[in-house]
């Protein structure tokens, strides 16, 4: 038997360790990245940033420091997120469950609903857009005011209820994704021994698979809720104005928006010196909110481990 370390060991072990050092890289370089950008807004943000200017109500000129607000923006982004995820869950779990547990694998339909999905996570955001454009305003709501006699466009126009709808099928791939794989990963003794002791398929879906996915299912949930709370391009014809002076009250009602805010900030200001400060500290308060509304899920999934690993 011969000295020395075998050849093949090493270089294994050479392999292994380059590996570690570039994923370590990658993650240092994300993080390094992460921290400049946050960095740069609230540098550029803060100044400008007051109780004022997230509690009042902006006049038209909004350009102005001294005028320039974002209540509006933070309630009418706040309202579009929440009613979509309102909107976007029940249909993105109930898919996720029949594909995971009632769908033949090998069928013709399953593998369109699949192939249907994959090319809707692919989608352009601008295309949503133009889709709540020509269906939801167009076609469905058009067709509720020459239904209910309304005698001028109460719901055929851009509205928060568009608005998010137009979302939330754009956040449909997201959910139904994560829950799959929260379904999945459920294991199957758990499953057979509710059937071994009597219980129906639903009975075991409703009352052993979901309770202990909800922590996956609400990993859906927060993912679908970081991708649509910065997302301008669909709501720019469904629902976002440039300006209001009041809160939608209704779901008919359209809504100012941080992300288009911010995009207004950039591209038509007479005077960009003077509006950077503003548009840097709008930027700060939608990364805030969007923590927030992130923040708020994690803690509700944190909750629910802990009470399921209490229960078991």
């Amino acid at each position: 038997m011969t000295g020395g370390s075998d050849p093949g060991v090493r270089g294994r072990d050479v392999a292994s360790l380059a590996g570690v050092a570039l994923t370590g890289f990658a993650t240092a370089l994300l993080l390094v990245l992460l921290v400049a950008i946050l960095g740069v807004v609230a540098v550029q943000g803060l100044p400008a940033l007051s109780w004022r200017f997230i509690t009042t109500i902006p006049r038209r000129d909004f350009f102005d420091a001294e005028s320039a607000a974002v209540l509006p923006m933070i309630i009418g982004t706040t309202v579009r997120v929440l009613l979509m995820t309102v909107f976007v869950m029940p249909v993105g779990v109930i898919t996720a469950v029949y594909l995971s547990e009632y769908a033949r694998a090998g069928s013709r339909y399953t593998q369109a609903v699949r192939a249907a999905v994959a090319n809707l996570a692919g989608v352009p955001s601008i295309v949503f857009g133009l889709f709540g454009l020509g269906f939801f305003i167009n076609f469905a709501g058009r067709g509720l005011d020459r239904w209910t006699g309304a005698p001028g466009p109460v719901w055929g126009q851009p509205s928060v209820l568009w608005a998010s709808l137009t979302l939330a099928v754009m956040t449909l791939p997201v959910v139904i994704v994560a829950t799959e794989e929260s379904l999945r990963s459920i294991p199957a003794g758990l499953r057979e021994a509710s059937l071994a002791l009597g219980a129906t398929k639903l009975q075991t879906l409703t009352g052993i698979v979901l309770p202990n996915a909800r922590p996956g299912i609400l990993t859906g949930g927060i993912l679908a809720i970081s991708r649509a709370a910065g997302e301008v391009a669909p709501i720019l014809f469904t629902g976002a104005a440039y300006y209001l002076a009041r809160l939608p009250g209704r779901l008919t009602d359209q809504f100012m928006d941080l992300g288009y805010h911010s995009y207004v900030l950039a591209t038509q200001s007479p005077n960009v010196g003077q509006t950077r400060p503003i548009l840097f500290a709008t930027v700060l308060v939608l990364l805030g909110l969007t923590f927030s509304l992130n923040a708020l899920a994690i803690i509700v999934r944190a909750r629910m481990r802990r009470s399921l690993r209490a229960a078991s």
